[in-house]
């Protein structure tokens, strides 16, 4: 079984894969669109790599604010994550990523990345970061 995390943006969806045994999480692509409401083509890559990769669950990365509340882009998150399960057919979702950008760019920042060089790879390393958290907590819930 392989899980999928995305990190949904305005131009942007990063993509992590588990690996098999739902222990590490590995950077796959960043999905780029020219428009924020055109997501016919995200959509139809996101299905190319559930079947490529034997996807069985998704997770979607949910920006809550800090004080818990739910703002407009986590609402734009919910009607995505209903969407791509609706689309693909499986479980999805939705996982508190507050702060997962600015830790990723914060991995970047100290792995010497220059700002161009983080444009390209920040959302895929959120999905990383997305899928990671999940999967710890899997393993941390399977532990008791």
């Amino acid at each position: 079984m392989r899980i999928m995390g995305l990190d949904y943006g305005s131009k942007t969806v990063g993509v992590a894969i588990s690996d098999e045994l739902l222990i590490t999480a590995q950077g796959i692509e960043t999905i780029r669109r020219e428009q924020e409401n055109k997501l016919r083509r995200t959509y139809a890559r996101i299905e190319e790599l559930v079947s490529q990769y034997g996807v069985e669950k998704v997770v979607v990365g949910y920006p809550k604010m800090l004080n818990n509340d739910i703002g407009e882009r986590a609402k734009l998150c919910e009607e995505f994550a209903a969407n791509v399960e609706r689309r693909t057919g499986l479980e999805t979702i939705l996982w508190d990523e507050r702060l997962t950008t600015v830790e990723a760019s914060r991995v970047l920042n100290a792995a010497g990345q220059t700002y161009k060089e983080k444009d390209k790879v920040i959302d895929k390393l959120a999905a990383v970061l997305i899928l990671q958290n999940y999967l710890d907590f899997l393993a941390n819930e399977k532990a008791k």
